[in-house]
């Protein structure tokens, strides 16, 4: 299994009466596969993972493991504010098919640094799939510091990181961490770029469930320390990166799908779907901007 490049945090789809739209997921998934994505996240914050049912969430992961077909490898979001859920949805994930799990920093709750530790060598042991560790403390309240991802990444079962915090000193700490069996990972697409010239092995990336294919460029030409060529991609992708932070993530994401044919733009309440208007306007201009340049190309 290898966990690096271009990595799509999937949004799920929803049909007109709320239900799983599992016709958009299978093209969405397709899409990403013929765009050069090199793996996906089901079920992870973008995914709506906490407004899923329990049988939604399976039917949800199944489905994505008998689409995908092990053609890329298939992460699912299990991270829950316990300890012993995280590990029974672990659990799960694993009887379902998933290549690993992404373990979001227990939210809600603020752990300690004691309790983050003791948290993921808990869902490491007992949860049957390797972890990637995932720290994004604007969703959750906490922050899982670099000296105790140091600590966890001794344990085999952990080889990676999600780090979602984009300050340069956070990048330079991480990268600093990564090793052949420990990858990092950028979580923030405005900062990707930075931090995986800088070592991170790639980027979970919400941008790119709408343009798979400049996402992989961006990859591509970052993780071969090609400056000016990344720099190019960036700036390519800087619009629609910036268009899609008008609404908390998935709303604007979601925005966009119906402009690609994959589906709906409602998320599940509490969110709600992005009002017709100027923010819409920005992403459908920086979607044909993208077009155009791959037109062009």
């Amino acid at each position: 299994m290898n966990i690096r490049g271009s990595i799509c945090a999937l949004v799920t789809p929803f049909a007109a009466d709320g239900a799983l739209d599992l016709d958009a997921f299978a093209r969405l998934l397709e899409q990403q596969i013929g765009g050069g994505t090199q793996a996906v996240v089901v079920a992870g914050s973008t995914g709506e993972a906490h407004m899923l049912e329990h049988d939604e969430y399976d039917c949800l992961l199944a489905f994505a493991v008998k689409q995908v077909a092990g053609r890329i490898p298939v992460i699912a979001g299990t991270g829950e504010a316990g300890t012993a859920k995280t590990v029974a949805v672990t659990r799960r994930a694993q009887a379902l098919g998933a290549d690993a799990a992404l373990v979001v920093a227990p939210y809600y709750v603020r752990p300690t640094q004691e309790g983050l530790r003791r948290h993921y060598l808990e869902v490491a042991e007992h949860g049957g799939l390797p972890l990637l560790l995932y720290n994004v403390p604007t969703r959750t309240g906490c922050d899982l510091l670099p000296e105790t991802v140091a600590v966890l990444r001794e344990h085999p079962r952990i080889v990676g990181i999600k780090e979602a915090r984009s300050e340069p000193e956070r990048i330079r700490a991480l990268a600093e961490l990564a090793r052949p069996d420990f990858v990092y990972l950028s979580g923030d697409d405005a900062s990707a770029a930075a931090a995986m010239l800088a070592g991170a092995a790639g980027t979970i990336s919400v941008v790119a469930n709408l343009v798979p294919a400049p996402s992989r460029a961006l990859c591509d030409t970052a993780g071969s320390g090609d400056q000016a060529a990344t720099e190019r991609h960036r700036q390519a992708l800087l619009p629609l990166i910036q268009a899609l932070d008008c609404a908390p993530n998935p709303i604007a994401v979601k925005a966009g799908l119906p402009l690609l044919q994959l589906g709906s733009a409602a998320p599940r309440l509490p969110l709600v779907e992005l009002e017709h208007g100027p923010a819409r306007a920005r992403i459908r201009e920086a979607l044909a901007a993208l077009a155009s340049l791959a037109h062009a190309a």
